[in-house]
């Protein structure tokens, strides 16, 4: 394990063109004190967890101080937002600080946010406060837990200097990792700009540091843009099974890499509603959970414009074959959704009927207002055969009409009887994908009203249940219960 100042770094980024970003140093908090970190995260830097007793970790991670090797800097990107494309847009509140190398050789970015102004905060302060930092640093971890492709939160500063947004809040900060912070809409700003050269150093630059499989591809920049499609589509359809809705899905807010980027409004359904939308600035529902599939797929086709001057001299033959890697989307989500859904539904073998089956769930689920969540973690406990009738009382009370559940299990019980599966063995697959801990909104709220008042324990816990969350722990039973009537009024907007 190593100390702060043992850390390497090879500043890939900083290396680039002086287009690509403006040098600028974070902005201390004052005063600032450690809420909270990451074992996890740290364990992916080598970082011993002893570190962060010391208040130089808190002074490194919130501005006041640096290490020798660090390269801080504020990257260029433009990108779609709520389908308007914005010239420029960058990062104006994150900073870089450096890229850390492992012992293992993987590389990882360490960018500071709420770090201050940048030369892209426009009329910003460069600060966030601290509701949504708690936000991002819990839902970042929680992520990973859930095994899906995120940027992680190494840890959490906070301060009691004020920051204004609807009201004074005070500020605070998170750490995020990354393998590269690299978005579409980097390409995008030097599309629409007609720097072609600068178009081109990118792309080398992502096959080189991130992809470098596809340098010796006979069309690397089309084998850049195929796997950015795959990646994207899987995760998207892993967003969709664990009932994630990302309320900002600009196209600066998604990653080349495929990892969950930019924690701002965000929700996980309560109640299963494919028309649900967590972002209370999104007037229109263009982000809405059951939209978000098409809303990945318009994203690429940005990021592909972006890169037709790469793919071919000809404008028409680009444009091909752009549209020829963009149709694999639908297929590549597809396939993904329905595995995921399988392996749900504690399903080992693919049937013609399999699609139909899960989809009469959800429409059940739908017009019973069946929590998402727990309906799937409650199904393992299904026995194939009835030995009493109330047997499927767990489920069943789920849904306002019990019958429906009836219904739904005749014909899941005959599928499941198709394979011949034990019922533990099937229990016991099932947990370890459908999670008992999610992090819901109340649970986020709650956890930042005790912050509010200097009280960190239920960040902490949170943290230490989401990073496990299939696991069964009586001492956070309450975490995995339905959530109070309050919790539908929790309204969280770009501004959170």
């Amino acid at each position: 394990m190593k100390t702060l100042t043992q850390l390497t770094f090879n500043n890939t980024f900083a290396a680039l063109p002086a287009d690509f970003y403006r040098q600028v140093a974070p902005t201390p908090l004052s005063d600032p004190y450690l809420i909270s970190f990451s074992q996890s995260a740290a364990d992916l830097l080598d970082i011993d967890p002893n570190e962060f007793q010391h208040p130089f970790t808190t002074e490194l991670f919130s501005g006041v101080k640096s290490l020798p090797d660090m390269q801080p800097l504020a990257a260029l990107y433009a990108g779609h937002q709520f389908g308007h494309y914005v010239p420029q847009l960058g990062d104006g509140r994150a900073i870089l600080l450096g890229e850390a190398v492992n012992e293992r050789g993987e590389h990882w970015e360490l960018q500071l946010k709420g770090a201050g102004q940048t030369p892209y905060s426009r009329d910003g302060d460069g600060r966030a406060v601290l509701r949504s930092s708690i936000r991002e640093y819990l839902c970042s971890e929680a992520m990973a837990g859930l095994g899906i492709p995120t940027t992680r939160a190494l840890c959490l500063v906070g301060s009691d200097e004020e920051v204004y947004r609807e009201q004074i809040e005070t500020g605070a900060m998170v750490l995020r990792m990354a393998p590269s912070f690299v978005r579409f809409g980097s390409f995008e700003v030097f599309f629409y700009r007609r720097q072609h050269d600068q178009l081109r150093i990118l792309a080398d630059y992502v096959i080189q540091h991130d992809y470098p499989g596809l340098a010796d591809a006979e069309t690397p920049y089309l084998a850049l843009l195929e796997k950015v499609i795959e990646r994207t589509a899987k995760l998207v359809a892993q967003w969709q099974l664990v009932g994630f809705a990302h309320g900002v899905l600009n196209t600066d807010n998604m990653s080349v890499l495929g990892l969950t980027l930019d924690y701002g409004p965000f929700g996980f359904l309560d109640a299963y509603d494919p028309d649900f939308i967590c972002n209370h600035s999104d007037y229109q529902g263009r982000y809405a959970f059951d939209r978000q599939p098409n809303m990945g797929l318009w994203n690429l086709s940005c990021f592909a414009q972006a890169l037709l001057p790469l793919l071919d001299a000809s404008g028409e033959a680009a444009a091909e074959k752009a549209k020829s890697a963009l149709q694999g989307y639908q297929g590549i989500f597809v396939d993904a959704f329905a595995q995921g859904m399988r392996a749900k539904l504690g399903l080992s073998e693919a049937k013609e009927k399999d699609q139909q089956l899960s989809a009469d769930l959800l429409e059940a689920m739908q017009k019973n207002q069946v929590d998402y969540t727990l309906l799937f973690r409650n199904l393992g406990q299904l026995k194939v055969a009835f030995e009493h009738p109330r047997q499927d009382a767990v489920m069943r009370d789920l849904f306002l009409d019990q019958a429906a559940f009836d219904r739904w299990a005749i014909d899941y019980r005959a599928r499941l009887r198709a394979e011949n599966r034990q019922d533990t063995a099937r229990q016991t697959r099932m947990n370890q994908v459908n999670p008992k801990y999610v992090l819901r909104n109340y649970l986020a709220q709650q956890a930042i009203a005790k912050a509010e008042r200097k009280d960190f324990s239920e960040v902490n816990r949170l943290l230490k249940a989401l990073s496990n969350p299939y696991a069964e722990d009586p001492e956070n039973a309450d975490l995995a219960a339905l959530p109070p009537d309050w919790a539908g009024k929790i309204e969280v907007s770009c501004s959170s």
